[in-house]
Formats: structure tokens, sequence, C-alpha cells
């Protein structure tokens, strides 16, 4: 099994991985701060003093602020998948050729054994 996870690493193209993941990491905490931020201005505890108009500019600067937040975590997310897609990839790759590698040494067993057979007679 330890030797499937090698060769499984061995065929991921960690050059974009690793080429990807500042940018990812630079989102995802972008992210974090802007979600940690994020406030929905508190009314006012006198009925009398609130200012409608400043209310919903600020409501305003919230819900833009909240949607810009939801743009780049799609984008993150997007690209996430993509790098889970060319992960998915190589391990399909890896698969594949497991399986010939397999078939290849059970032909390579049974040549062996008929020449093992044939030189004892």
């Amino acid at each position: 099994m330890a030797l499937s996870w090698m060769s499984a690493l061995k065929v991921i193209p960690w050059s974009d991985v690793i080429e990807a993941a500042p940018g990812l990491v630079k989102g995802a905490r972008k992210i974090f701060t802007r979600s940690q931020q994020t406030e929905v201005p508190a009314a006012s505890a006198e009925p009398g003093n609130v200012d409608l108009g400043d209310r919903v500019s600020q409501l305003e600067a919230s819900l833009a602020q909240i949607a810009e937040q939801q743009g780049a975590t799609a984008r993150l997310v997007e690209s996430l998948a993509e790098q889970n897609a060319r992960i998915v990839e190589a391990v399909d790759i890896l698969r594949v050729r497991t399986r010939l590698l397999m078939g290849a040494c059970a032909v390579l067993a049974i040549a062996l054994v008929a020449a093992v057979a044939w030189g004892v007679r």
C-alpha cells in the first residue's frame, strides 16, 4: 500500500500545485480576514435618532462587501476544484499504469516458471 502512495505522489504535477499554493493561501487568508472584519451596522437604541439614509447606505456597503467576499470565495473554491481534478486525473493514470504493470509482472512470472520448467527437463 505504501508503494502505491509513493507512486501516486510521483505522478502528481507538484510544480503546478506548488506554483498555485501561495495564491490559494493568500486568498484564503484574505477571505478569512474579511469575514472576521465584516460587521452589520447596529441600529440606534433610540428610534428617534435613526437616520434611515445613513442606515441604508451602511447596509448597502455591507452588502457590497459580502458580495465581494462571496466572489472571492467562489474563485478560491474553483481553484481548489481545478487542483482536485488534476489530482484525480493523476490517480486515474496511476491506476491504469498499475494494472498494466501487474499484467506485465504476471506474464513475466509465467514466463519464468515456464523457463525453469523447461530448464529442469
